[in-house]
């Protein structure tokens, strides 16, 4: 079964575009070992994404949550996302 990726951001945060971009490298590089999704929080034809990060009590963005369980607050280099991917393999 696939690693749960999800980066819960913002359209208005600046550091959100690298988080989700470490996602997507560390999906290029792991494949189907991964699913990313991208969650954004503010998106008002999406109310159930704000509930999202209510759920995991998310109080800052950009957030990276592994299998359910928050692992970055910020943004993580490419190289620690994939380390800690690699290390649920």
């Amino acid at each position: 079964m696939a690693i749960k990726v999800e980066v819960f951001s913002t359209s208005t945060c600046p550091h959100c575009p690298a988080a989700i971009d470490a996602a997507q490298k560390a999906k290029d590089k792991l494949g189907d070992a991964i699913d990313v999704e991208s969650i954004k929080i503010d998106d008002p034809s999406n109310p159930e994404n704000r509930q999202r990060a209510m759920d995991y009590q998310i109080m800052a963005v950009p957030t990276v949550v592994i299998d359910g369980e928050v692992s970055f607050v910020g943004t993580p280099s490419e190289d620690e996302l994939i380390s800690v991917l690699e290390s649920k393999l």
